[in-house]
Parts: C-alpha cells; sequence; structure tokens
C-alpha cells in the first residue's frame, strides 16, 4: 500500500504555499470589488468558492486550524445579500488578514495570530436574517461502471477472506471543487489505511483524465459503519458507500461483454474530456510546469559560463587568425563560432523568459494597499493601473516589492489632498495614483504618479535643517533636483505627526538602497499642485550585462552600456574648475566630471588629446567620467563579491574575460551619490581602492 512519504508531504505543503497566494489575492480583489457593489451576490458567490477551495487544500495538508475557521466562514456567507447588515467586505478583508498570517505561522512553525476579531465577525454574519439553511447530500454512490480487478487482486481477496477478514469495495465521490483530485485519491488511501488494507484501487495513476471518483477494495476486521467514517474528509471526499464483496471467483471472471462496455465507457468520457471545453482547460493546465526558481537560477548560472567559455574560445580564434591568417581553418573555426553564438544567444534569452513574470503579480497587491492607506489617512484614492503585462525577472520583481510599496503608501499620505484640500484647489475629491511599466532599451520602467499637490522644495530644505541633515550654506547653494534628492536621506520626512503610515523616517531610503543593490535608479518629477511621479529604473536581468570597458590606470573597469548616453574626447586644458569640481563645456552645456584616476600632469600627454569622457545620465542629472582608454563592448556575466573582498559599494560586481582578466563592475548609482554628496575626490579614492588587491582574480574565479 502506497503512502506519501515525508518528501512528498513537504512538497505538497510547499505547493499549498505558493497556490494560496493567489487565494489570498483572489479574497483582496473581490473584497475590493464587493466594496464598489455590496449588494452583488455573484461576488459573494466568488469569495465563498475562493474560501471553500482555500478550506479544501489547508485540510488536505493537515492544517487543521485553517480548514475549520475557513469551513465556518464559507457556511456563514451563504446569506441572502439584500438582508444582511453586516458589511461582508470588511468581513473579507478580514478574512484574508488572518488566514495569511496563519499561513505566515503555519511556514515558519510560529504560534496562530488571534482570530477573535473574524470569529465575531462570522457569529455575526450566521446570525443575519434570510441564511437559507444548509444541507447535506448524503445519497449513496453508485459506481457509473462496475469495478473490474484484475485476478492478482482477486486472488489477494481470497488470501484474506480466507483469513476471517471482510472484503469492501469502496465508492467514494471527489469533490467536485477539489484543486487536487489525486492527491484527493492518495488521502482516501491514507485515511483507510489504519483501519484495513488497501488490495486495489481505480483509477489507477498515470492517466491522463483527472479522476472524479475512486473506487477500493479493501479487506479487513472492522465493521462498515468504521470504514465509512474514515472515508469522510471534509471538502475532498463528497459522498461515500461501501459494499461487502461475495462470490469472489464469479467477481474474478467478469463477462466480455461488460469489459467491452466498461471500456467505451471510459473511451467515451476521456473522447468529451478532450475534446470539450472543460478538456482543453485540463490539456492546457497538464502542461504547465511548477519548477523551483532555483533550479531555473542553476540554469541561467550555466549559461553564464558558456558566455564566459564563448569569449575565450573568440579571443582564441581571434589570436590563431592573427598567427595564421592564410590558414583554411580560419573561416571553419569563424562559422562555427557565428553559429555557437546565435544558439548561445537564443538558450540565453530562453532561460531569461522562464524566469520572466508579469509585473500584474505585483501591482494586483496594490489595490488593497491604497485602500488600507487611504482609509487610515481619511482619503478618497483611487489606483489605477497600465502596462500589467510587462515581463520582469522574478528576483527583480520579489526585490522591488518593499520599494514599491514605500512609494505607494508615501504617495497617499504625502501627496494625495484630503478631499475638502482638493476641493478648494478645484480637482476632483478622489485622487488619483498611477503604476505603470514598460521596457525601454535593456531596462524595465516603473513609475509610479500621482495628481497630488507636488513636492515643497522649500519645505524639504526647513525639515532637512530642523534634522540637521544639511547647513544654512547648502541649503542655500542647493538646486532643485538636490533638494528634491533629501527625501531620499535616511531618517528624514515631511510629515508632521507620526501616524501609522507615516512619520518615522523609514521609507525612501530603503527605497534608493535596494534600487542601488539592483543595479538600478530612481528619479523624482514634481510639479507644484499638479503631482509628483517617481520612476524606477531596473535592469532585465540581473546576471548578463552588456558593458562598456575602459582603464583607469592600467586597471580595466566596466559600466552597463545602457548607462552611457555619449562619449566625448577632450584635452586636459579644457577642463576647468568650479567650486572643487572639475567641469567641460559640453555643446554649451557644463558638465560636472568625476576623475576616477589621477590627473594627467605630463605636457604631451595634455596636447595628445588622450582623454575620454563618458557621459552617464541619471533623470535630469549628467554627469562625467574621466577614463584613460577604451577597451570596447563585451557581454558580462555578473559575480558577486562579498564584502571581505570589496568593502565599498562603488563596486557592484565583477566578471572574467575571455582571455581570463578580471573587469570590475562599477556601480553607477553609488558613484553619483557619492558625487553628490562629498566630491570627486572622495569619489575617486573609493573606487581606487576598491581595484587593490592581487587576490582579486581567484576570488572572482571561485
Amino acid at each position: 500500500m502506497t503512502q506519501f512519504p515525508d518528501d512528498r508531504g513537504a512538497e505538497m505543503r510547499e505547493l499549498f504555499f505558493e497556490t494560496s497566494q493567489e487565494l489570498l489575492q483572489s479574497l483582496n480583489d473581490d473584497a475590493l470589488k464587493l466594496e464598489k457593489s455590496p449588494r452583488d451576490a455573484e461576488i459573494v458567490r466568488s469569495i465563498r468558492r475562493t474560501v471553500h477551495t482555500l478550506k479544501g487544500d489547508s485540510a488536505a495538508c493537515g492544517f487543521k486550524e485553517l480548514s475549520e475557521l475557513a469551513h465556518t466562514l464559507e457556511d456563514a456567507l451563504a446569506v441572502d445579500v439584500a438582508s444582511v447588515q453586516v458589511s461582508l467586505a470588511e468581513v473579507a478583508f478580514t478574512a484574508a488578514d488572518v488566514f495569511a498570517g496563519m499561513l505566515v505561522a503555519y511556514r515558519q512553525q510560529s504560534p496562530m495570530p488571534d482570530a477573535e476579531i473574524l470569529e465575531q465577525m462570522v457569529r455575526e454574519l450566521a446570525s443575519a436574517p434570510g441564511k437559507p439553511a444548509q444541507t447535506t447530500s448524503n445519497a449513496p454512490v453508485v459506481p457509473s461502471a462496475p469495478a473490474v480487478w484484475t485476478e492478482y487482486e482477486n486472488r489477494s481477496a481470497e488470501v484474506a477472506q480466507a483469513e476471517g477478514k471482510t472484503i469492501f469495495h469502496v465508492a467514494a465521490k471527489i469533490d467536485p471543487l477539489c484543486v487536487m483530485p489525486i492527491a484527493a485519491r492518495q488521502l482516501l488511501i491514507n485515511g483507510l489505511a489504519s483501519v484495513a488494507e488497501v488490495l486495489a484501487a481505480r483509477p489507477e495513476l498515470g492517466g491522463a483524465v483527472q479522476p472524479t471518483s475512486v473506487d477500493l477494495l479493501i479487506a479487513t476486521t472492522q465493521k462498515q459503519t468504521e470504514i465509512l467514517t474514515k472515508c469522510r474528509i471534509p471538502t475532498v471526499i463528497s459522498a461515500t458507500d461501501c459494499f461487502e464483496v461475495s462470490g469472489l471467483a464469479a467477481a474474478s471472471a467478469a463477462s466480455d461483454a461488460q469489459l467491452v462496455a466498461i471500456a467505451e465507457s471510459a473511451r467515451g468520457a476521456a473522447s468529451n474530456t478532450e475534446h470539450g471545453p472543460s478538456g482543453q482547460g485540463k490539456a492546457k493546465s497538464e502542461n504547465v510546469l511548477r519548477v523551483d526558481a532555483e533550479r531555473i537560477d542553476n540554469v541561467l548560472n550555466l549559461v553564464g559560463e558558456l558566455i564566459i567559455a564563448k569569449s575565450m574560445l573568440q579571443q582564441s580564434i581571434h589570436e590563431f587568425a592573427k598567427r595564421y591568417p592564410k590558414d583554411a581553418l580560419r573561416a571553419r573555426f569563424s562559422d562555427a563560432m557565428a553559429f555557437q553564438s546565435r544558439v548561445l544567444n537564443d538558450l540565453q534569452r530562453s532561460v531569461m523568459k522562464v524566469r520572466m513574470v508579469p509585473v500584474e503579480q505585483l501591482f494586483r497587491r496594490f489595490q488593497r494597499t491604497v485602500r488600507d492607506a487611504a482609509k487610515v489617512c481619511d482619503k478618497q484614492v483611487q489606483l489605477v493601473i497600465s502596462g500589467e503585462d510587462t515581463d520582469l525577472d522574478k528576483g527583480l520583481l520579489d526585490a522591488i516589492a518593499e520599494p514599491l510599496t514605500h512609494i505607494v503608501r508615501n504617495a497617499v499620505s504625502h501627496g494625495i489632498e484630503t478631499p475638502k484640500e482638493r476641493e478648494l484647489a478645484g480637482k476632483n475629491r478622489a485622487g488619483t495614483i498611477r503604476l505603470d511599466a514598460y521596457h525601454q532599451g535593456n531596462q524595465l520602467i516603473v513609475e509610479v504618479s500621482d495628481d497630488g499637490a507636488g513636492v515643497d522644495t522649500a519645505k524639504l530644505k526647513a525639515k532637512a535643517l530642523k534634522a540637521d541633515l544639511i547647513n544654512l550654506e547648502e541649503s542655500e547653494r542647493m538646486s532643485e533636483a538636490e533638494a528634491l534628492d533629501l527625501i531620499f536621506r535616511p531618517g528624514f520626512t515631511t510629515a508632521e505627526e507620526i501616524t501609522e503610515i507615516s512619520g518615522r523616517g523609514v521609507g525612501l531610503d530603503v527605497v534608493r538602497s535596494v534600487l542601488h543593490r539592483l543595479k538600478g535608479t530612481v528619479e523624482i518629477e514634481t510639479q507644484p499642485g499638479q503631482g509628483t511621479r517617481f520612476r524606477l529604473k531596473l535592469p532585465l536581468t540581473l546576471a548578463i550585462i552588456k558593458a562598456l570597458l575602459f582603464r583607469i590606470e592600467q586597471r580595466l573597469y566596466a559600466i552597463p552600456l545602457n548607462a552611457v548616453s555619449e562619449i566625448a574626447r577632450a584635452n586636459e586644458s579644457e577642463l576647468h574648475r568650479v567650486d572643487n569640481t572639475e567641469v567641460l563645456q559640453l555643446r554649451k552645456q557644463v558638465l560636472p566630471l568625476v576623475r576616477l584616476g589621477q590627473k594627467t600632469t605630463d605636457e604631451n600627454d595634455k596636447r595628445k588629446g588622450k582623454l575620454f569622457v563618458l557621459v552617464i545620465t541619471f533623470g535630469e542629472r549628467k554627469l562625467g567620467l574621466i577614463v584613460d582608454a577604451l577597451e570596447g563592448e563585451e557581454e558580462l556575466v555578473i559575480k558577486a563579491l562579498d564584502d571581505q573582498t570589496i568593502a565599498t559599494d562603488l563596486v557592484s560586481g565583477a566578471s572574467i574575460l575571455g582571455d581570463g582578466r578580471v573587469v570590475l563592475i562599477m556601480n553607477l548609482a553609488a558613484v553619483m551619490d557619492r558625487f553628490v554628496r562629498n566630491g570627486t575626490d572622495v569619489a575617486r579614492s573609493k573606487v581606487m581602492a576598491a581595484a587593490a588587491g592581487s587576490s582579486l582574480s581567484a576570488e572572482v574565479r571561485q
């Protein structure tokens, strides 16, 4: 007899934890709809179906507390919507929060959250007038076709009968709303295992059609009532019956006509399932695989190693061509290399697409976030979402969830005005927050905008002065962009008082730190009285980038190619110093510069014009990086470096070139931030210090 081993049970629970998040999101979505249409009975039925599914899944995994609470709520939701006085939307919101807390408790093996508020709501709902009576069907299950046992199974039953055991045929019907019918079959077998020996089971595992009923042949010393008790599995088995089997020899000799009828019945059911609308859905679902993200990461890492191997091979072919320019093998090597490059590029794109998920998975969570924040702030806010079909790497999607939450909550608490203030300003009483996502080159752009009051830079400076984040001289010298940058300072807040969602000085500094870690940037645009826009720019993947390679004092560095808007050349004599900052006049605009190496002192080098300036753009801000020489473009596989190897945030990783050389990948966002705060001298010393140490090559190869 087969039972779930521990690893199968763990796998089943992990699957439940994953699918339950979708169920909770559906519960939140329906609650939001119900809040707008409180008398919509169809939405209530949808909520009840979601709770029913959650109840069944949790029962199958052995999560008794969650299953019982969901069962009680499901019964209470069978109400006449027109007569109920309780806010069903509030019940659904509370249930989603309590269920989410219970799932966390199960996953982390921590104490259960307090469910008293939800239980009180359920009691009030259960006592509501007009509640229809609940009925349960105890009708016996009649098999649509008699089960046929093999000769070996009948022989096993005869042996058990000779030992004094009773042979029963158990017929069970699987609950139509059970989402795991194969697991239901196994759960029924497990339930009977303690009181009987399961000799045979139909249908057998491995069929293309999901089972709707189960037939078992069992041998036991227990009574029929005990067998039926063990078969009662709420939300999994909807009805059962138990028949005592006698005359096994006759039963084993089923007629040919009976077997033909059973086969025709099975073929007909399979045909209907395959060709009907529901069959199309099942066939489609059978083509969907749930794969752990770690497995995909392993494949992506191997693709990265192949890209490094490709670079090594390209380097070798280049050296061969230089040494033997007229050799006939040169062209054949080049053709083979070109073919391998195409296949490898296709493989890389395919693996990256596997990790891609629509941004909608993240965006849909914010409907509830905006609703709750607006309720706390006593404001009227609607959320408009666009670009939800835009794909993003799953790792990046999870990483930006917290920064986006901070921005959205701040838009509600700080950006949108109160209904009265909006009326006085000639606006609608309800404010609007927009979430948008789209691709731009090799980047994903996520925008959060509102039609609120905008950001008052004078108020920002005053708050920063009061908090001793800047001094009076810095305040007077600050541009508007630099003043807006203050909101990303740790501990900075514009809230007048501490509330549940604002005023604690924790928030937008987290946004910038996370974006830096992800090799992305965040920009702000604001117009007083019209609103504010936050623009997050992220790489499409964290593993592989197109990079521009350059040299600084004989050391090799790289930056993402999409961050470079222009490459300029200039002489040392064309550079000027303003307020301790080197600048270059580029097409009638003053470009601030960061010199990452030592200044050229040789007059001959000054006249040669061997000075390159990489123009980097961050929103409305531009910065020029002075480098000694350019090395070209390269596709790099990013290798993470721990704090013991690189003790600065100005280097985000490293990579290995085809010839074995190690290149450091600069974190441009951190360089810009360091330049703004401390000046070019500090930035230069930090970056150059990052390149020190001869053990870096070995560290990267590991």
